[in-house]
């Protein structure tokens, strides 16, 4: 028989090991996670820019610092070559850097299928030859022929990417579509496809139109997220690149959780309200509901009255 390793709790590591970023703020050391957004959102854009900020080690969007640059490795599957380095070369001249300078390695191949298992021994020795301090894969979906929304076929191919992560101990972007009129959903949550791809990124950043802005949203697994930021797409002579324009205050979200279904409903009324209006705001089983009603007025959160309930203060 094979044994798991074990080891007692008090014999444990002490102490979480330091967070460490690729871009600090924006991408965590060696993570994988998503740029998703709607079409025309300028997910490409983004990644980019993240490409030559890690390989020239100056600040990603003129804002957020890269402590240890490095070699990039880019495979842009919608775009022409040429395209490909039209828009680095803007983003380039936006960071006053040169292009020709940067250690950006591009794949030329015509098609990569990380369904296919000759593409992924291909795309690993590649990786294991040149290096990379990021992966960059843009958009997911050129990438295989598999039912996105299927999560026994996507948690395989997200799996494979977690393993060159650790493999190879480097960052991984993937550039991934969210679903049209998705807007006032969740980021994350508005992602095309399998709840997998939420679920796998260390690090994830989602941009969405706000009007005739753009808004970034930054999530991370480990660490403590900023607000979400206004950016815009700023041409200044051959430069075309994206700019924080300013912090911006978030939107409302929506409620996500059912204790956030539970205290929005009660915001919203700005009254007490019986138990089966809270049922029917929030459509759960009533055991649930009790459940969590319970915990919240443990918290402190809401308060149960003779007549229902209410937010506390």
């Amino acid at each position: 028989m094979t044994l798991l390793p074990v080891e007692p709790a008090w014999r444990l590591a002490d102490g979480a090991a330091e967070l460490r970023w690729l871009i600090t703020d924006l991408w965590s050391h060696e993570a994988v996670g998503i740029v998703g957004g709607e079409p025309k959102c300028c997910k490409s854009f983004l990644a980019l820019d993240l490409a030559i900020a890690v390989a020239a080690g100056v600040p990603c969007l003129r804002r957020f610092a890269v402590p240890d640059p490095g070699r990039v490795l880019l495979y842009a599957a919608e775009d022409s070559p040429a395209t490909v380095r039209r828009r680095l070369e803007s983003i380039a001249a936006a960071a006053s850097v040169d292009l020709a300078d940067l250690d950006i390695q591009v794949i030329t191949a015509p098609s990569l299928r990380l369904d296919l298992d000759a593409d992924r021994r291909s795309l690993a020795d590649t990786i294991a030859n040149l290096k990379p301090r990021l992966l960059i894969l843009d958009p997911f979906v050129r990438l295989h022929r598999i039912d996105e929304n299927a999560s026994g076929e996507v948690a395989p191919l997200l799996a494979y990417l977690r393993e060159l992560q650790r493999r190879h101990g480097i960052a991984v972007l993937v550039v991934h579509h969210a679903k049209k009129g998705a807007g006032h959903t969740r980021a994350g949550q508005a992602l095309r496809g399998s709840s997998e791809f939420h679920a796998w990124g260390d690090s994830n950043l989602y941009l969405r139109r706000d009007g005739d802005h753009l808004i970034l949203t930054v999530e991370h697994r480990a660490a403590a997220s900023p607000r979400p930021m206004k950016i815009e797409l700023v041409q200044a002579g051959e430069a075309l690149a994206l700019k924080v324009v300013d912090r911006c205050e978030p939107a409302a979200p929506v409620p996500h959780s059912l204790d956030e279904r539970i205290t929005a409903a009660l915001a919203d009324a700005h009254r007490t309200l019986l138990f089966a209006e809270l049922r029917s705001h929030c459509r759960v089983r009533a055991a649930t509901l009790y459940q969590r009603l319970a915990a919240l007025a443990a918290a402190g959160r809401v308060i149960k009255a003779a007549d229902g309930y209410r937010l506390a203060g």
